[in-house]
């Protein structure tokens, strides 16, 4: 499908200098949008990593979300009524094209650092593979080079889910939402991580116990219920299809040829509990960048540790940034 037209919401903190060497270009995961202050506290803000007073921070909602890029619930102007289920399919790789007239806009002409963690870690990949030039630093934060079968089989799962909803053929913007609350509560198991579960939500110790009783039952309802406050179905569904796309060497000869085409100095992160993108992806990105170092830190909270763990992140980052290690990946082995 051709668009006829297309749009993007961004949000940008700080000021781009004289000198255009400060960029900084934050790539958002799944359900988040463009205001990493906002869903990355830790790392963006006055006095830290990322400051505003030193860097121009740059972050795009990827279209396909609701937070303001084009959308399944913006009109189709071939029929001017919402897209609904005929939005266009976009592929991590198409998101990245989409932001190229964006970055000229703003007068961008090299990026001083990419950072972006799952589905935004992807993208960020995607981009420093067309442009291999573009980008000086990049950090990949637990994600992958193409989306591995064990991940497709969740949001397959996921996407079951709101198919099964009564509600999701309508063409209304609240179709499929009960669909997605359950989505999200298979969701958040491959998130998150047994401890998370054990010390967070606890089992009761008192009757009666069962679904809505239980520490675990109804924390998983509530996420279910606090997504569909802020998100849709349709952009969930979009999205998810997109990341099950994912794969950096399409098209260009296998993943370790388009890896091996990347420029900047790579740091690859990945968490040591995450299920969802476990660390033999991260390893096997490290292995195939030119030059790349690869760090694994511990969380609590599996995948989800990306978004939380802000000291070890912003820890990493400045220790390689002042070359304070060196390569270790380039000693291991690949099957």
């Amino acid at each position: 499908m051709i668009l006829p037209q297309y749009h993007l919401a961004y949000t940008t903190h700080g000021k781009l200098n004289h000198e255009k060497d400060n960029v900084v270009w934050v790539f958002h995961a799944l359900t988040a949008n463009s205001d990493p202050a906002e869903w990355w506290p830790g790392l963006v803000g006055e006095g830290k990593l990322f400051d505003p007073s030193k860097y121009f921070i740059v972050c795009v909602n990827m279209p396909g979300s609701c937070y303001g890029s084009i959308g399944p619930l913006d009109n189709n102007p071939q029929t001017n009524e919402p897209y609904y289920h005929d939005f266009p399919f976009f592929t991590t790789r198409d998101m990245v094209r989409a932001y190229k007239p964006l970055k000229t806009f703003l007068g961008i002409d090299k990026i001083h650092i990419g950072i972006g963690g799952s589905m935004g870690g992807q993208q960020l990949l995607e981009w420093a593979i067309e442009e291999p030039e573009l980008f000086e630093y990049i950090f990949p934060v637990a994600t992958n080079a193409q989306h591995s079968p064990w991940a497709i089989a969740f949001n397959v799962a996921q996407r079951m889910s709101i198919e099964a909803d009564g509600t999701w053929k309508d063409k209304n913007p609240l179709a499929g939402i009960q669909g997605m609350k359950a989505a999200r509560a298979t969701a958040l198991i491959s998130y998150r991580h047994y401890d998370t579960y054990l010390q967070a939500q606890p089992r009761s110790i008192t009757f009666p116990f069962g679904d809505g009783w239980d520490g675990a039952a109804s924390y998983q309802r509530y996420q279910g219920e606090k997504l569909a406050q802020r998100f849709n179905a349709f952009s969930y569904y979009a999205l998810s299809q997109g990341m099950d796309a994912h794969n950096v060497g399409r098209g260009r000869g296998s993943m370790e040829k388009a890896l091996q085409q990347i420029k900047a100095k790579a740091l690859v992160i990945g968490i040591e509990t995450d299920i969802l993108f476990p660390l033999q992806e991260q390893q096997f990105i490290a292995t195939h960048i030119p030059h790349a170092d690869y760090k694994a830190i511990y969380s609590n909270f599996g995948h989800d540790g990306f978004l939380l763990e802000f000291d070890a992140i912003s820890n990493l980052v400045e220790d390689f940034m002042q070359k304070k290690f060196v390569t270790r990946i380039a000693k291991m082995k690949t099957s």
